[in-house]
């Protein structure tokens, strides 16, 4: 793997410069590497190019000598979408780590899952879900780090609150639809896919961070996004990671709450100014370190 400086940019970097920068030296150990050629069925019949490794990097690492499961998602590969391959990858992974009972990192970077194989990613989304749960049931941590120019959105979005910690820098995005989507089918009036700063303030990390989306905001640093997943795989070795009926529910309780308190709201500056920001135009100004100190001051974070 390419070697990289020390606080490199986690959002230039492609699926396996991140996976060196972040975890031990020399301990990533990769499940079917490009070398055996697992590649997607469905793209080669619709002459649409394929990726050896199918646009996912899985396999086994130390993060600061703990043995943890990765994956990683290639953004530059049909911007990181979800196939019946790549998906297989990712629920073997999760599957594999139930069993063994070792943690889980994710490197979400998709768009979603690929119109190409339709049905078989929609599926194997599906699945990857189920296998984020039934993880997280057998007491396994999941957690997901996202950076990526790609963001993390459709079906892909969905599994990244399904796991116990969504960790983000500001240049990231999370959601269920993409601006270019929500504007095909709402109007460009309702979403203006080309207004860059109405998208990352509905989407990106600051506003994921104050709603509850993200607990973790970092700068766009492998190196910050490394001190954070071992944090929080230290913070989830204090307590249970098991799933529980009393987490979903406050889990609903709170999505419920943020209907009531932000459902009227017209654009996500509106909301900053319900959770008590003084000055919300200037939130977008601050780098991360600036935004978190701000935040703990005036006690801002919702969700």
């Amino acid at each position: 793997m390419t070697a990289l400086a020390k606080d490199a940019s986690f959002l230039e970097s492609t699926a396996r410069q991140r996976i060196a920068g972040l975890f031990d030296a020399g301990s990533f150990t990769e499940f079917l590497p490009p070398s055996a050629r697992v590649t997607s069925p469905h793209l080669g019949q619709l002459d649409a190019p394929v990726a050896f490794d199918d646009g996912v990097a899985v396999g086994r690492a130390l993060l600061a000598g703990q043995a943890v499961l990765v994956a990683a998602q290639e953004g530059a590969f049909m911007g990181g979408a979800v196939g019946e391959v790549h998906g297989a990858k990712l629920v073997g992974l999760l599957r594999r780590a139930a069993a063994e009972q070792t943690p889980v990192v994710l490197l979400l970077e998709s768009g979603g899952v690929r119109l190409h194989e339709a049905n078989a990613g929609l599926i194997a989304v599906s699945e990857v879900m189920r296998a984020v749960f039934d993880a997280r049931a057998a007491g396994v941590p999941v957690i997901t780090l996202a950076g990526g120019g790609n963001g993390v959105f459709g079906g892909m979005g969905i599994v990244a609150r399904c796991t116990n910690m969504v960790i983000m820098s500001e240049e990231a995005r999370l959601a269920m639809s993409g601006p270019e989507v929500i504007e095909t089918a709402a109007g460009v009036e309702e979403f203006d896919a080309r207004d860059r700063a109405l998208v990352w303030r509905t989407t990106g990390g600051k506003q994921r961070y104050l709603l509850g989306d993200c607990q973790q905001l970092v700068a766009d640093s492998i190196a910050q996004f490394r001190a954070a997943a071992i944090a929080a795989l230290a913070q989830w070795a204090q307590q249970s990671s098991a799933l529980s009926l009393e987490a979903l529910e406050a889990e609903q309780a709170m999505l419920g709450e943020r209907i009531e308190r932000f459902g009227a709201a017209i654009d996500p500056l509106d909301i900053w100014a319900a959770l008590g920001v003084a000055d919300p135009d200037r939130l977008p100004l601050l780098d991360a370190e600036e935004f978190l100190a701000a935040v703990a001051a005036h006690r801002i974070k919702g969700g």
